[in-house]
């Protein structure tokens, strides 16, 4: 390889570093407002409504709940896979950022507009994902284990 493509290759890797810390700095802001938003919407429904929430405030607080925490596992798979230099994107952080992605929609779904095929859809699609989950881990930890046994 000649000096040039080097030279090439190289600006293009702190372009790309440059480009990921622009990216997790504007995530960090994102999860910043989101959070301050949470917490401005769980006040101002404790001071409309006392302490005993209605049923569509708790879902809305929960949705966005489940949209700060999409948020910070999202968050966490870009830090931990390109700014600590691990340069792998871990399957398990995008199947758990799916899971609680899930999970929210689930929460916050109106069952009655939707037929029984929907629940058992989402159902197995959330068992999908979390078999996945788990069976990831699970292979991730086996090479330690037996390692360790000999």
């Amino acid at each position: 390889m000649n000096d040039e493509n080097k030279n090439i290759i190289q600006f293009l890797k702190q372009f790309d570093h440059v480009i990921i810390l622009i990216i997790t700095c504007a995530m960090a802001l994102v999860l910043i407002l989101a959070t301050l938003d949470l917490l401005w919407l769980i006040a101002k429904d404790i001071i409309e409504s006392g302490l005993l929430l209605k049923i569509d405030q708790l879902l809305e607080i929960f949705g966005l709940f489940m949209l700060v925490l999409i948020g910070v596992e999202l968050f966490e798979s870009v830090f931990k896979s390109y700014l600590q230099q691990e340069h792998t994107l871990r399957v398990e952080l995008v199947i758990a950022v799916a899971i609680i992605a899930v999970s929210r929609k689930v929460i916050i779904i109106d069952w009655k507009e939707y037929e029984s095929s929907t629940m058992f859809a989402a159902a197995a699609l959330i068992i999908s994902l979390c078999a996945g989950f788990f069976l990831m881990r699970t292979r991730r930890q086996l090479p330690a284990t037996t390692e360790d046994q000999s």
